[in-house]
């Protein structure tokens, strides 16, 4: 192999030298984007439960927080901001939202509607963004339904007290005609040995 001109040499070098920049340059800049931690990625929850969506961030400068709902009605946007700002809350979550400069939210009164997957993006002002999911599962309580068996089993209880007092009080009405009876019986019966007696 022939060796290349000292000029090809030179461009050569440089280039190697701009890529290499470049990639130094690119480290830097992806060692300063945006990092996102979410402790609880999956919350279940029961309905009329307030639900504190919890994540921390870090980057440079003041990013734009965004929070989207995604399930199986659809995908909305819930709130927009960024921190130390007034948040853009949608209609379909005013007075229900609480935003907190972490990045976090916190939902009130949730109901079985609110399940779904909650999305957070975190973008820097350079453009940088990451994101992050919180699965929420909300279940109705189940206690109104044990309630009402509770409830149920009382006055069946109450019923049958009853049914059974009822019996007793039949029981001893009985036992008390049937001893009138005999007594009457036996009365008339020692009436009538005592006419044979007479007579005879």
């Amino acid at each position: 192999m022939r060796p290349l001109p000292s000029g090809r040499r030179k461009t050569r070098g440089i280039s190697l030298g701009l890529f290499a920049l470049c990639l130094a340059a690119a480290r830097c800049l992806q060692s300063q984007g945006v990092s996102l931690y979410i402790p609880q990625a999956a919350i279940n929850a029961t309905v009329k439960e307030d639900i504190l969506l919890s994540v921390e961030y870090s980057c440079h400068g003041v990013p734009t927080i965004e929070w989207t709902y995604s399930s199986n009605w659809g995908t909305q946007k819930i709130v927009e901001w960024k921190p130390g700002t007034q948040a853009n809350i949608s209609q379909s979550h005013k007075d229900r939202v609480c935003t907190f400069d972490n990045g976090s939210i916190q939902l009130f009164s949730v109901g079985v509607r609110d399940s779904g997957y909650y999305v957070i993006t975190v973008t820097e002002r350079l453009g940088s963004s990451q994101f992050g999911t919180i699965v929420l599962h909300v279940s109705e309580i189940l206690y109104e339904d044990l309630h009402f068996v509770a409830v149920i089993l009382a006055f069946l209880a109450a019923v049958a007290a009853v049914l059974i007092s009822l019996m007793w009080v039949c029981n001893k009405c009985a036992y008390k005609f049937q001893r009138k009876r005999r007594h009457k019986l036996k009365e008339s019966t020692t009436e009538e040995i005592e006419l044979e007696d007479v007579e005879c």
